[in-house]
């Protein structure tokens, strides 16, 4: 670390700093009282590609990836692939521990993506090495480095056989924070702060099993406060001065689509006129998302999902669906089972107890737990 970086260390307020914030249960000093309540510890979800065939284990790999990446098999002739990953639902956000055998990695195109995800990925590397190449800029990292990746635009890369922490953090967590990692995305933090958010990472990751739910707001307010603190922004970065501006605009379009959801008139013009953008910006502000009208589809199925849930609300399901424009039972059908694995009737005959926006982490395969998380961190 050099004296710069440590002197930008001193300067930032208390707040971007303050471990303190991520509270971990000293047993010492456990107050007699709660001796014998047990604990709620974090859960974590593990899945390995042990025991499975050559074809198979690269097969379930590529599919638990499948919601967010493209990942294609560079070494097919060797008699086993070893894929190993541990995920962590943190709330605000999702940390997964990856090992891997050596692949190529791509993102997925805009008319693939039926349901995308689009976040943020702050990978820090334990062992190997990772080299991306997007649009206008090309980076390695390499052990102890912090990699930052947007899942909603265009690159490719390839990974040798890797150990890594991934954080995964969503657009909409603050427009702070949104400015700070558009700014900074498709970029190594090879900073003295960048060092210091890899040690905190890997310092959270190897803490989580002894953390409780109760510490999560302290951990949450902790990593986004390290995120603030640590992340520069790059010198050469060639949209720093539009990330701001374009998240503004984001946000305000998010308003107006949350606001008038209902409204039959919602549509992408309605929303480029709304902001006085022209098309090709408001293409560009929603592409990550699949374009406007599949976002605002989008709320309208999670608005479905909340009105089926609520037991105060016994409509029949083609009127819940109509009033957000379905006209056709089958084709709204179609896109909610698509949305959340399940039919409109069976989320209506499964009743209330919340609203669950996603499939619970424990109905569905190993395999199929990271795009569960990805996409509910996004809902």
């Amino acid at each position: 670390m050099t004296t710069e970086d440590v002197n930008t260390y001193a300067s930032f307020p208390e707040r971007h700093l303050d471990h303190a914030s991520l509270v971990v249960p000293d047993y010492e000093d456990v107050d007699p009282i709660q001796e014998d309540r047990t604990p709620s510890y974090l859960p974590s979800f593990e899945f390995s590609t042990e025991g499975l065939s050559r074809p198979d284990q690269f097969s379930t790999w590529h599919n638990s990836f499948a919601p967010m990446l493209e990942l294609s098999d560079t070494n097919p002739m060797t008699s086993d692939f070893k894929g190993q990953q541990e995920l962590w639902d943190l709330g605000s956000f999702v940390l997964a521990r990856i090992s891997t055998d050596s692949l190529a990695f791509s993102s997925l195109p805009g008319y693939v993506r039926r349901d995308p995800v689009d976040h943020w990925t702050m990978t820090v590397l334990l062992s190997g090495q990772i080299s991306t190449d997007a649009a206008r800029h090309a980076f390695t990292a390499g052990p102890g480095e912090v990699q930052i990746h947007s899942l909603g635009r265009s690159f490719t890369g390839v990974v040798e056989k890797s150990e890594m922490l991934m954080l995964f953090v969503p657009r909409d967590l603050s427009l702070e924070t949104a400015a700070t990692l558009g700014a900074a995305e498709f970029s190594t933090l090879g900073t003295g702060m960048g060092r210091l958010f890899s040690d905190y990472l890997i310092d959270v990751g190897n803490r989580l099993p002894m953390l409780t739910q109760s510490n999560l707001p302290g951990l949450i307010a902790a990593t986004r406060a390290m995120i603030l603190a640590c992340v520069s922004p790059s010198a050469d970065h060639l949209e720093a001065a539009e990330g701001p501006i374009a998240n503004v605009l984001l946000e305000r379009a998010r308003q107006l689509v949350q606001g008038r959801l209902l409204d039959p008139k919602l549509s992408s013009e309605l929303v480029r006129r709304e902001l006085g953008i022209s098309r090709t910006r408001l293409y560009n502000l929603f592409e990550p998302f699949g374009g406007v009208m599949h976002y605002i589809q989008h709320r309208r199925l999670l608005s479905a999902y909340a009105a089926l849930t609520d037991p105060n609300d016994r409509r029949l399901i083609f009127q819940i669906a109509e009033e957000r424009g379905f006209s056709d039972g089958a084709e709204f059908g179609r896109a909610f089972k698509r949305a959340f694995g399940y039919s409109p009737s069976e989320v209506r005959n499964r009743g209330g107890g919340g609203i669950p926006v996603r499939p619970d982490l424990e109905d569905c395969s190993s395999e199929e737990r990271l795009g569960v998380l990805l996409r509910r961190l996004q809902g």
